[in-house]
Order: C-alpha cells, then structure tokens, then sequence
C-alpha cells in the first residue's frame, strides 16, 4: 500500500511540475546589435527571469538587415515576436501595441520618455504608449586623430564647415596614403543630416512631404563631387545598390578612414575594437548653408500588438525602462540615454576608456544644436520611405546610371507613391 501512495504522489509531484511548466508564458524578443549591448540586454534578462519565474524571455538575436528587411514582412502577415528592437519607428508603428493600459505607471513613461513617444506611435495616435529608446543617437564625425598627427595637419575646429573637413580629410589621406579621406554610412538616414545642414526642409507648409529643394540639391551635389573629387570612394557606395546600407566599420578600424559621418552607437564598438591601434574622437557636426546639425535617432524597444501575452509583454517592458535597470544598459552600452530622468542625473560610464567617455560628450552635447527639421523627419512616419528613395536614387547617380536631375524627379515620384501605397493598406 505504502509504495501505491508512494507512486501518487509521485504523480502528482510529476502533474504539478508539468503544470507549473505549461504555465510559464514565452515571450520572444527580436534583437541587433551594433556593439555590446546584446549581452547586456541577455545578462539583464537573466534577472528578470529569475524574478519572475511565470515568465520565460528567449532574446532572438539577429543581424540588422533581418530587422530593417525581414520583421516588416513577417508582422505584415500576422507573425513575428513579442517586442523587437526596430529602427524604423514610425515603419513598425502600425504593428505596435498600446502598453497604456497594461502599465502600473503610465506617468512614469511620460513623463521620462515623452519627447520620444509620438515616433512610435501610429498614425493619428496621441496617447499610445508602444515602446522606448533603447538609446538616442546622433549623427555625426569620428575622426581618426593619429592620421591628422601623421601627416602634420591641423584638425578642423568646433564650427567647421563640410568644406573645411572636406579638405584637410583629403590632405591628411593624400599624405598618409589613407583610401578613404571622407566615408559616410550608405544611409538616407545619414545623408539627411548633412541636407538639413544645408538647408533642406523636406516638408511643406502643411506638413506634406517635399522632399527636392534647393538645400537637398546642395547636399547630393556635394555627394556626387566627392564621389568625382576622391573625397569619398565609390567602392563604398558603389559596392551595393538600392535602399541597401553600407557601413564603414571595417575600414574605420583598420585606420582606412580619416573621417567617418556615422555616429554615437559606434561608440562601443570602437573602444573594443579600435583598442589602442589609434587615437580617435568624435567631432561636432560640420556646419553646411543652414545649419551644424546631424540627426537625431536611435534604436526603440517595441511591444508588438499581434503578441498572445500582453501582460506578459507589458512586465518585460516595464522592468527594462525602470530606471535602474535601465541606467545600467546605457552605462554599459555606451549610449547617450534617450530617458529624460537619466539624462538630467549623467551617467557613470565606468568601463569605457577616456577617448570613449570624450566622444560620448561630444554627442551628448550635440543634441542642443540638433535642427527642428531633422526631429520633425526623425518623427514623421513614413520617414524610411524617404530616405530609402534618397539614398537610392543620389546612389544612382553616384554610379553613372543617372543625372542628378533625374534622380530629384525620381525621389518625389517614389515618395509620392510609397506613401499612397502604405495609406491603402
């Protein structure tokens, strides 16, 4: 008798187990990473899990291109994960799901990541609560300063021009025989903040798209000049066609690059990877016809509505923007926060080396001299369609497959449709 009780309860221990295992709910986050942060992230969520046993968290970490190409598909069709880590803000918000309700402390999500809310909001929506930044970004220059030392020439001063850097990049490459005087990201993202420089607007006075002005014009003709004057190299942006990036990382830390238009999520990865080979530091953004400006962006962390756990989804999203746990992912992330209570306090970035630190206040205080245009094009939901028909169609032209000219007429007519095509949907 006593070995029957002896084998229920060894059933039920067994049914109970089972069920307490049935219980755990799964929730999936899709993730890239430009530097470190992919471990901090895993590292942070080992904590979670172990304070919240109901709730099993699997980081999918994918390449950058499965995020800007692959997601969109896949929550097009109903797929996907629970929350992805997007750059396409406004591109993704219509996936998105309103947190508001699920949220202990709404307030609290205002009040520290207001000014960023409305980018990943959809369409007509003025109170959903979808995400965080992971990070804010700004675009600008990372100048390898050993080469300027190398060749004797003086670095360009904090209120340069584009011409100014244009220059003395190409008289450091040519006497240090570096190929690549100037590179920029293969990106409408970057390219935008050089246009706004000069004086793009991009918008109209209602607010439409307007995309072809005179300061774009003065911006892609820059580009195209460089291309033809050996400031860029057309292997870069010429290795690829299309919408598709191409980053310079490679060439950067192998000293290739004299000055590389990227910006401050580089950070990291740099202080790894550069080490000690060279000094580098970041450089405010050059000043063009209107302005010094780059652009502000940056990665956000998105709750996805087709997600079967919201509640689930919600505690995940709460645990990593609370505060300390989320100074903690920017500490050692090297990134400029994009939460407004961090940013007022300042961050400790104790594992980073001095040349990481500097280049981090560099960008920290370039988002003051940040233009109005570029946070209004950062915010606007269709922005991806713009820069991918810049950047494809300047590309072109770069290449030799059509004028200038042709290309303006083709970005308006591409953004024109893209954006008539997404509202019938």
């Amino acid at each position: 008798m006593q070995s029957k009780h002896w084998l229920s309860a060894l059933a039920l221990g067994a049914s109970l187990i089972a069920g307490a295992a049935q219980a755990q709910t799964t929730v999936r986050i899709a993730w890239y990473s430009d530097g470190n942060e992919g471990e901090v992230v895993s590292d942070l969520l080992k904590r979670f899990e172990a304070q919240n046993k109901d709730i099993k968290v699997v980081l999918d970490q994918v390449p950058y291109k499965a995020i800007t190409e692959n997601l969109p598909v896949q929550l097009a069709s109903g797929q996907g994960p629970d929350i992805a880590r997007v750059v396409d803000l406004g591109g993704i918000a219509r996936y998105a799901l309103d947190l508001r309700p699920y949220l202990k402390d709404a307030a609290y999500w205002d009040k520290n990541f207001g000014p960023f809310l409305p980018w990943m909001r959809p369409a007509g929506d003025d109170k959903a609560i979808t995400g965080f930044m992971t990070q804010l970004t700004v675009t600008g220059p990372l100048v390898n300063k050993t080469l300027f030392e190398q060749a004797g020439i003086a670095m360009p001063g904090a209120k340069a021009s584009w011409d100014d850097w244009a220059k003395a990049a190409k008289a450091v490459a040519t006497k240090v025989q570096a190929p690549f005087p100037i590179a920029m990201d293969r990106s409408g993202h970057r390219f935008f903040g050089l246009a706004i420089s000069e004086g793009a607007q991009v918008f109209d006075a209602k607010g439409e798209p307007a995309v072809i002005d005179d300061g774009f014009k003065r911006a892609a003709q820059r580009v195209l000049d460089w291309h033809k004057d050996g400031v860029m190299a057309k292997e870069l942006w010429g290795s690829v066609s299309g919408a598709a990036y191409r980053g310079a990382n490679d060439e950067f830390k192998n000293a290739q690059v004299v000055m590389y238009v990227s910006g401050s999520w580089q950070i990291a990865q740099f202080d790894k990877t550069v080490g000690n080979a060279f000094d580098w530091v970041a450089a405010p953004s050059p000043c063009g016809a209107a302005a010094c400006t780059g652009m502000p962006g940056g990665a956000g962390l998105v709750a996805i509505k087709a997600t079967k756990s919201p509640e689930a989804v919600a505690k995940v999203m709460e645990y990593l923007a609370s505060e300390p746990v989320l100074s903690e992912f920017y500490a050692r992330s090297l990134f400029v926060p994009g939460h407004l209570g961090i940013a007022a306090k300042g961050l400790d970035y104790k594992d980073a080396s001095a040349q990481a630190k500097a280049a981090l206040k560099v960008f920290s205080d370039q988002v003051a001299n940040l233009s109005p245009v570029a946070y209004k094009l950062q915010g606007y939901v269709n922005n991806r369609i713009i820069f991918n028909a810049a950047i494809s169609r300047v590309g072109q032209a770069i290449s030799g497959e059509t004028s200038l000219d042709e290309a303006y007429k083709r970005i308006a007519s591409d953004v024109e449709q893209q954006i008539a095509e997404r509202n019938k949907k």
